[in-house]
């Protein structure tokens, strides 16, 4: 029996956003990042992961990053993909982060269990399935 290709596969950075010393997005910087990591040869890229600056980004920050970080992958020679960070603890907050990624291009979430909240396994299945359902 064959096993099915995987989705994923390769190298994926977590990427840092840059920021101007005001503490606007350095967009142009943040170009500069995916092409050093494009050129390095990686398969995917993570903006605004869990890792980061995320959580104190806006909601309109965070899709403008994904929208800079996936527009600059598209221009790559070769497919990359890009995963963007859409996880928190609140699952609408989860849902409509999820969706703006994908508005701006991402071809895939990334979703954290809830921290803090501690949720029962049916809550974390409910967690999951309604980020999941809410997205293609």
């Amino acid at each position: 029996m064959s096993q099915p290709e995987p989705r994923l596969r390769g190298v994926f950075t977590a990427l840092v956003t840059p920021f101007h010393a005001d503490g606007t997005i350095d967009e142009e910087g943040l170009r500069r990042v995916v092409r050093h990591q494009i050129a390095g040869g990686v398969a995917g890229v993570v903006p605004v992961g869990t890792t980061g600056e995320a959580v104190t980004m806006t909601p309109e920050e965070h899709a403008r990053v994904v929208a800079t970080v996936a527009d600059e992958v598209h221009r790559a020679a070769r497919p990359v993909q890009v995963i963007a960070g859409a996880g928190t603890n609140d699952t609408a907050r989860a849902v409509e982060l999820a969706r703006r990624c994908e508005k701006a291009g991402a071809d895939a979430v990334l979703i954290v269990t809830p921290y803090y909240n501690k949720p029962k396994q049916d809550g974390l299945v409910a967690h999951f399935r309604t980020i999941a359902d809410a997205v293609s």
